[in-house]
């Protein structure tokens, strides 16, 4: 029998690819698992196999328990039965004495079998996960297994199969059994078949790793990729940067006579690729994501995040792109809102944005149209940037001298104090009822903003919804939920009585 264990231990091994410490633990969990039958009563059965005779103990154990505690036959000892075997053990100790060995050929094909078999599947999912886990993101080479109405099954050798879902192909991409392809390993699920390894041919990490193939600078480091964005099986833009002057990004991604663009397009469907240097000046960045369209002029706004670009009429369509698709991807690669617009709607827009702020200006600081106007075109916005701007630098306006700059400072301030005044005036006009000032996570600044969108009491932020309270200084979705269901609360008590 000892020889029969060391065979079916080293011939499993072989077979599954795993290790025979795996395949012994499951004879010794399949020999006590049939041991254990020998008993009427519930029984702790350990088995030990040598590893190198293939000789094996069997043992009997029990736990030692108070007296005070009702112990369980067969699997537990009171201190006074445990005193019987041995006067030393105590509460927490463990007896345990040797049994008869069951034969192993009989329950070959049986209990051992069956955990064999378990503990084999166990381990290949473990392997496969450890081999995998940690290549999350790469390119996978495989073969198609197996071609379904919702996804294909892609094998990786060694008992690792991808599941490519047909929304993550490209285009109108067909598979047939046996042929070749490259996915981008997205991630791995772990379900009662094994793991599976999802897989994806859309995802802009595919076209980086694409890149990263063909372009032996990019695996080299000497060329960076900073982004990509993607219109699966139809356009891309990929954003790279050289760390080496000497080297022009652009030119090294094409490849002589576009070999290598064309390369990574074959392996997507002929999905076309826009190469687009990369500039750490927004602006730039994204004039040069527009690319094939020239831009005519851009207008940064910090605070939206938001960029407008200006074209020719003549170019709108191009920079727009079929079904907004050139822009979306500018957009997408920057990570900028991105607005197109002809110059003429932008000379437009401009002008009602200045006509706007001079007359802010002329209202707020009290000065006629051409004061104002010099303002605006001295790249001042709004009464704020008037009342805080380093007094030198007004009064180095053409015109302006120190005794103007600090008049208009003046009134500036004068008009946000003013402002500021009239909003308090506004927050406090109506007061809040008491029970909305006592209620549990209330303060007294939110409970006067409450009221000045006239929810006065209790009762009135119970009927609100959360985003009724969102437009509220400091408010997010979490606490304006809070605020609801604590106002709510007595309409709970009512309906439990």
């Amino acid at each position: 029998m000892s020889k029969e264990i060391l065979m079916v231990a080293e011939a499993v091994s072989n077979e599954k690819g795993v290790d025979q410490e795996i395949i012994f633990e499951a004879i010794e969990q399949a020999l006590a698992m049939a041991t254990k039958k020998r008993f009427d009563e519930g029984a702790n059965i350990r088995v030990v196999i040598d590893r190198i005779t293939g000789d094996y103990e069997s043992f009997r154990w029990w736990d030692v328990v108070g007296d005070d505690v009702l112990a369980e036959l067969g699997t537990q000892f009171t201190t006074e039965e445990a005193h019987e075997k041995d006067p030393s053990l105590a509460v927490g100790d463990t007896f345990e004495e040797h049994v008869d060995n069951i034969a192993f050929g009989r329950i070959a094909a049986q209990a051992a079998k069956q955990v064999i078999v378990q503990r084999v599947k166990d381990a290949e999912r473990e392997l496969i996960v450890n081999r995998f886990k940690d290549r999350v993101g790469e390119l996978l080479n495989g073969t198609v297994k197996k071609v379904t109405r919702d996804h294909i099954v892609v094998d990786f050798g060694d008992n690792a199969e991808g599941l490519l879902p047909r929304e993550e192909l490209v285009g109108r991409e067909i598979f047939r059994i046996n042929d070749r392809t490259r996915t981008i390993l997205m991630g791995i699920r772990d379900d009662t078949r094994g793991p599976q390894l999802l897989v994806s041919r859309i995802s802009p990490d595919m076209l980086i790793q694409l890149f990263r193939i063909e372009v032996p600078e990019i695996a080299e480091g000497i060329i960076e990729i900073k982004g990509a964005a993607r219109d699966p099986g139809q356009r891309a833009k990929i954003a790279v940067k050289s760390k080496d002057a000497r080297i022009d990004p652009v030119g090294a991604c094409v490849g002589m006579r576009g070999a290598r663009v064309q390369a990574v397009s074959n392996d997507l469907d002929d999905e076309r690729v826009d190469i687009v240097l990369w500039d750490d000046n927004p602006a730039q960045l994204v004039i040069n994501a527009m690319a094939p369209a020239e831009v005519g002029s851009i207008v940064v706004d910090e605070d939206s995040h938001s960029m407008d670009v200006a074209v020719d009429a003549d170019n709108l369509a191009q920079a727009i792109g079929k079904g907004g698709q050139n822009v979306r991807l500018a957009s997408e690669l920057t990570g900028w809102t991105i607005n197109v617009m002809t110059l003429e709607d932008a000379e437009e827009k401009h002008q009602q944005e200045a006509s706007g702020i001079v007359e802010s200006l002329m209202e707020g600081l009290d000065v006629d149209e051409d004061v104002a106007v010099v303002l605006v075109e001295e790249g001042f916005t709004s009464i704020e940037e008037v009342a805080y701007v380093p007094l030198e630098e007004m009064s180095a306006i053409e015109g302006f001298d120190e005794d103007i700059a600090e008049e208009l400072r003046a009134r500036a301030k004068d008009a946000l104090l003013t402002m500021a005044l009239v909003s308090e005036e506004q927050l406090t006009s109506t007061e809040p009822a008491e029970d909305l000032l006592g209620m549990e996570g209330m303060d007294q600044t939110l409970a006067y903003q409450l009221a000045a969108k006239n929810i006065v009491t209790m009762e009135d932020l119970a009927e609100q919804a959360i985003d009724d309270i969102m437009d509220i200084d400091d408010m997010d979705e979490e606490r304006a939920a809070a605020l609801i269901m604590t106002a709510r609360a007595p309409w709970f008590e009512e309906q439990g009585e």
